[in-house]
C-alpha cells in the first residue's frame, strides 16, 4: 500500500506592488500596466459598491487609475499596503462623485425653485381687486338713480331686461336707454376704452 503524500499547492505569487508603484513614480509605463491590471478589478468593485451604478463606477475608476499614475510618487510604504492606499483613494473618488451628484441636485432642485413664477401674487390680486370694486362703486354713485337701478338689477342680480322692466314697472324701451346711457358712462368713468 503506498502512502499518499501531499504536496503544497504552488503559491501563485502576485506582483510586488510596492515595487510597481516606484517604478510608476518614475514614468514606467510596462510597471503602471502590470499595477492597473493587479488593482483595477478591486477598484472598481469598491466603486460599484459605493456608487450602484456601473457605467459611473467604471468613468471613477478609470479616474482613480489616472490619479495613481500622476501621484504613485506619493505613496509612502511605511504608512501601509498599496492596496490599502489605492481603495483610500478610491474609496474618496467614489464619494466625491456622490456628493457632487447630491450637490447637483440639491442645485438644481433650488434653482427650480427660484424660477418657479407663481401663476398670480395673491396679495396684488386682493388688492387690485378690491381697487376696481371700489372704482365701480364710485362710479354706480355717479349714475342717476334709475340708471344705477337698472344696472344693478341685471349686473349685480342676474335680472334679463324684461325682468328689469317689470319690477321697476316702466317700458321694455326705458330701462334699455337706462342701461345703454348708464353703461356708457360707467365705461367713461373706469376708463375703459370703446
Amino acid at each position: 500500500m503506498s502512502a499518499v503524500v501531499y504536496l503544497p499547492a504552488p503559491r501563485f505569487r502576485g506582483p510586488d506592488l510596492k515595487e510597481l508603484v516606484a517604478r510608476t513614480a518614475f514614468g514606467d509605463q510596462e510597471a503602471f500596466a502590470r499595477l492597473y491590471d493587479a488593482v483595477a478589478g478591486p477598484v472598481l468593485g469598491l466603486v460599484l459598491r459605493v456608487l450602484r451604478d456601473p457605467s459611473q463606477s467604471e468613468e471613477v475608476t478609470q479616474e482613480v487609475m489616472f490619479e495613481l499614475w500622476r501621484t504613485a510618487d506619493r505613496y509612502e510604504p511605511q504608512r501601509g499596503e498599496v492596496m490599502a492606499w489605492v481603495l483610500t483613494v478610491a474609496h474618496r473618488r467614489a464619494v466625491d462623485r456622490v456628493r457632487a451628484a447630491q450637490a447637483a441636485t440639491e442645485r438644481d432642485q433650488r434653482a427650480a425653485a427660484r424660477a418657479r413664477v407663481p401663476a398670480f401674487d395673491e396679495v396684488v390680486e386682493q388688492v387690485e381687486g378690491r381697487l376696481e370694486r371700489e372704482q365701480v362703486r364710485r362710479c354706480l354713485r355717479s349714475l342717476t338713480e334709475l340708471q344705477r337701478e337698472s344696472v344693478t338689477l341685471a349686473y349685480y342680480r342676474g335680472h334679463t331686461y324684461p325682468e328689469v322692466a317689470r319690477l321697476l314697472g316702466i317700458p321694455l324701451g326705458t330701462v334699455k336707454t337706462r342701461m345703454r346711457d348708464g353703461l356708457i358712462r360707467l365705461r367713461d368713468c373706469l376708463g375703459v376704452g370703446s
